[in-house]
């Protein structure tokens, strides 16, 4: 099951990746050319490597317009929308836009676990907080993800459309501990 769920997230990429070569290869006006990668950028998986663990932090603001308008871009440029739909909301694979963090719902952990894929992320030792109906394991997008920053961008897009509980938006806080009976 879930090796199916893999192949369709990449049949889902390879697809999109087609589509692009193929409006490539059309006469379209000429386009603007991109703007630099800011300096320092790395590919996520850079970063990662880079980073100790909880030390990431996203530059950019869930009520920055740009930012999330830059997310949006980014999270359908890298297929993001084949497997959690257009808005994050779920698919084949868990709504981002809920109060279930699977992993955490820090932004160092999101960072981690879209770059390295869940497989990975267990192995650095990382466990499940949370459970959904759609359970799946995440594909390493690390490499399809152009830079860090398009990936903060896109973490700021998914915070954007956030409908759970307000005090787990960066993750539910633990609960309250037991108190001790002398």
């Amino acid at each position: 099951m879930f090796k199916s769920l893999v192949f369709v997230c990449l049949a889902l990429l390879a697809i999109s990746a087609v589509g692009a070569e193929q409006a490539a290869a059309s006469p379209s006006p000429p386009a603007a050319t991109p703007a630099a990668a800011p300096a320092g950028a790395m590919t996520p998986v850079q970063r990662v490597n880079a980073t100790p663990k909880g030390q990431l932090k996203n530059p950019y603001k869930d009520d920055d317009a740009a930012a999330v308008e830059a997310g949006r871009k980014a999270y359908f440029r890298a297929g993001c929308n084949g497997c959690h739909g257009g808005n994050g909301g779920g698919g084949m694979c868990p709504p981002l836009t809920n109060d279930t963090w699977v992993y955490g719902g820090d932004d160092d952990t999101l960072f981690r676990l879209v770059s390295l894929g869940s497989d990975e992320l267990q192995s650095k030792g990382y466990t499940r907080k949370g459970h959904e109906n759609v359970v799946g394991p995440m594909p390493p997008m690390g490499a399809i993800v152009a830079t860090d920053d398009d990936l903060w961008h896109i973490l700021a897009f998914v915070r954007s459309n956030y409908h759970g509980a307000p005090e787990c938006k960066f993750g539910c806080p633990p609960p309250p501990a037991e108190p001790s009976n002398p």
